[in-house]
């Protein structure tokens, strides 16, 4: 039987990615399995953002891989393939989609997903990881002060089952995932770079007070921005350290 079956639909949790990793220390689920809700409460972003979903809207998730065959030092490697996974998924419905580094989807300037990934480590290997994606599916009124969020609705004026686009989502990212598995990294850092939000545009970013402007040059093997100014000099930022002017 195919693994990647596996579909948990909660009514109403805290966050997905809390609940799965709770489930996970005492229930074995194969690789694949999804917890879902139609609504979150404390839903999580990176670092202390917080994600808004009006109930039975869009797309809450968490799935559980087990990248055992990766090093911890590629680990960025798996932002790359969910994130492109969403990407493909959703330019079935919409073009000009985008993946803002280091993994938001975008559509145009506005924010369609976001995804959160917490690695568990065993050895020199990452042994699970838990991955929490927020789609913006049907909303329409977004009110809390999040910059730009958008949904597809809002894009295509169609409504969507939240389970028949889950289906959905998962086989894309699964198609990734395998090219994963199978080593074809190179594969997957070239499509990320050819679906990267304003790689190669020169365009304002800010570091602490200062704003500079750059290119968006290349993502280093650890996951960081790589930016070339406009002198030519190559910087390098990890996460939160820098910041899109939009």
């Amino acid at each position: 039987m195919d693994s990647w079956q596996k579909i948990i639909m909660l009514n109403n949790v805290d966050s997905t990615n809390l609940v799965l990793a709770k489930h996970l220390k005492s229930n074995l689920e194969p690789e694949g399995t999804i917890i879902c809700t139609l609504y979150q409460n404390a839903g999580k972003g990176h670092g202390d953002n917080s994600w808004e979903s009006e109930k039975g809207m869009n797309i809450l998730l968490s799935m559980v891989l087990n990248p055992t065959f990766l090093p911890i030092e590629k680990n960025f490697l798996i932002s790359k393939a969910v994130s492109l996974g969403i990407a493909n998924y959703v330019m079935a419905k919409i073009s000009s989609v985008k993946i803002k580094w280091p993994n938001d989807i975008y559509y145009q300037d506005k924010k369609l997903a976001g995804i959160l990934i917490e690695n568990s480590i065993k050895g020199s290997n990452i042994y699970q990881s838990i991955v929490g994606i927020g789609l913006n599916l049907n909303q329409l009124r977004f009110l809390s002060d999040a910059p730009n969020p958008v949904s597809i609705k809002q894009i295509t004026g169609k409504t969507y089952s939240i389970n028949q686009e889950i289906v959905k989502l998962r086989s894309n990212i699964r198609f990734f995932y395998n090219k994963l598995k199978a080593g074809k990294y190179q594969e997957i850092d070239h499509e990320y770079l050819k679906c990267l939000y304003r790689y190669n545009e020169q365009h304002t970013f800010k570091k602490d007070q200062e704003t500079f402007k750059a290119k968006i040059t290349g993502i280093n093997s650890f996951g960081h921005l790589q930016l070339t100014t406009e002198n030519q000099e190559l910087k390098e930022f990890g996460f939160k350290e820098v910041e899109f002017i939009i």
